[in-house]
């Protein structure tokens, strides 16, 4: 009985923590559909638009600092970047991050 009671339990930690991943993917922060409107949540090769699949949130922060500094040559991604302030980058691209795994 007791393995049962435990068996239990864990079926229902398991179930909360995939509600949680699914409340956060699907909780974007704001201006996050900028991003995946054209880059995409997926590693698909058949873009003209690079992905952010499989890149850091670190990695995907600098690079939009450096579109918003015009340190990086930009045609769209220049004028995007310059809406954000530090902390809607960090959020958005901690987002970004989570829904390419």
């Amino acid at each position: 009985m007791r393995l049962r009671s435990w068996a239990v339990l864990a079926c229902m930690l398991v179930r909360a923590g995939v509600a949680a991943d699914t409340a956060q993917a699907a909780e974007a922060p704001p201006g996050a559909s900028s991003c995946s409107g054209c880059h995409g949540l997926s590693a698909s090769p058949e873009t003209s638009v690079p992905t952010l699949a499989g890149r850091t949130a670190p990695e995907i922060a600098g690079i939009m600092r450096e579109f918003k500094s015009t340190a990086r040559p930009a045609t769209v991604m220049g004028r995007i970047a310059k809406g954000f302030d530090d902390a809607d980058i960090d959020a958005i691209a901690e987002w970004m991050a989570r829904q390419g795994k």
